[in-house]
C-alpha cells in the first residue's frame, strides 16, 4: 500500500494519491498536498473556502459535493474552481481535504 510522509506522519494513500483514512487529514495535510500534488506553493482564502466547505460536506455525509454545491457555498464561479485547483475540483480539491476518491462527480 502506498503511504506519503507528511511532518514525520505515514499516512495510507490509494494509487492516486487520495487519503485512505480521512480522519487523519488535518490542514498541515492540504498544505503538503497542495504543493507536492498540484504545485500551489500558498492556498489561498478561496483555496480554503472550497478545502473547507467540501471537509465540512463530507464529515456531514461521508461523500463528496456535486461541484454546483461547491460553488454556491463558497460563491465562487466553475472557472475560478478549476483555476484555484488545476486538476479539477475532484482531483484536486477533494484530494486537498482529504477524502477518498469519489466515485462520481464533484
Amino acid at each position: 500500500m502506498p503511504t506519503i510522509d507528511c511532518g514525520g506522519r505515514q499516512l495510507d494513500v490509494n494509487e492516486e494519491g487520495f487519503l485512505l483514512h480521512p480522519e487523519q487529514w488535518d490542514e498541515e495535510l492540504a498544505t503538503f498536498l497542495a504543493r507536492a500534488e498540484e504545485g500551489l506553493e500558498t492556498l489561498t482564502d478561496e483555496h480554503w473556502a472550497v478545502i473547507r466547505f467540501i471537509r465540512s460536506h463530507f464529515e456531514q455525509t461521508h461523500g463528496a459535493p456535486m461541484v454546483r454545491a461547491v460553488c454556491k457555498a463558497t460563491g465562487l464561479p466553475l472557472k475560478r474552481v478549476y483555476e484555484l485547483f488545476p486538476s479539477g475540483p475532484a482531483r484536486g480539491a477533494c484530494k486537498l481535504a482529504g477524502l477518498p476518491k469519489p466515485d462520481g462527480c464533484v
